[in-house]
């Protein structure tokens, strides 16, 4: 199933231009709203996804996850089930590194134990709750869930301050002279609620050139 926003980008852009005149003027530079979803079957495979891709450039990180879907894939699909049924050797021999082999084998333990909610149930869920439940899981930080949040389960008030560029793109975009804090661009967000995340998909593209 093709996965959905869970609100409607035309009032979240309006509520967006009438609380923050600066952001407006960004929305007129950027263009219409264009967020895209990443299909997932599952929060498992959609967290394996992140856990490989961790400190690695795109193209390495691709071809180490095609390696250990296909592992899995032997042993009937991405699931924790089949991961518990691969051998360290398999995975070390995908790419895997010894620190992640260790966060995708918790992954598992914690989605065969419920920590890590199915799909389903996390769209029951409150951004909070996810967050404190998929961190628990080693390897996966708060920044990694915010982007599950953003981009796999289309929530629409999420506020990534731990990503460098949300902090670069507000820094500029506010003509700030030092490095804003979390807590100051928290403090200015509460203008953009209940539609943060689409505040934070500008902010993204406000550093691409095309827009500076």
């Amino acid at each position: 199933m093709k996965p959905k926003l869970q609100y409607r980008p035309g009032a979240a852009i309006a509520h967006l231009r009438a609380g923050d005149p600066a952001l407006a003027a960004l929305i007129d530079r950027a263009g219409p709203f264009a967020l895209e979803l990443r299909p997932s079957a599952s929060l498992f495979e959609a967290l394996l996804r992140a856990i490989v891709y961790q400190q690695l450039h795109a193209k390495a990180a691709s071809t180490i996850l095609g390696r250990v879907l296909a592992e899995l894939e032997r042993h009937g699909g991405p699931t924790a089930e089949a991961l518990a049924k691969v051998g360290d050797t398999a995975l070390r021999g995908a790419g895997l590194s010894g620190n992640k082999q260790r966060a995708v084998r918790d992954l598992a333990a914690k989605c065969l134990d419920g920590t890590v909610p199915s799909l389903r149930e996390a769209r029951e869920l409150e951004d909070d709750e996810l967050v404190e439940r998929l961190t628990a899981v080693r390897g996966i930080g708060p920044w990694t869930v915010h982007m599950l949040l953003i981009f796999t389960l289309g929530r629409p008030d999420v506020m990534p301050t731990g990503d460098f560029a949300i902090r670069l793109g507000f820094k500029k975009l506010y003509r700030k002279r030092k490095d804003p804090s979390p807590e100051a661009i928290v403090a200015h967000a509460r203008r953009w609620r209940p539609y943060r995340s689409v505040a934070s998909w500008y902010l993204w593209r406000s550093l691409d050139d095309e827009v500076s």
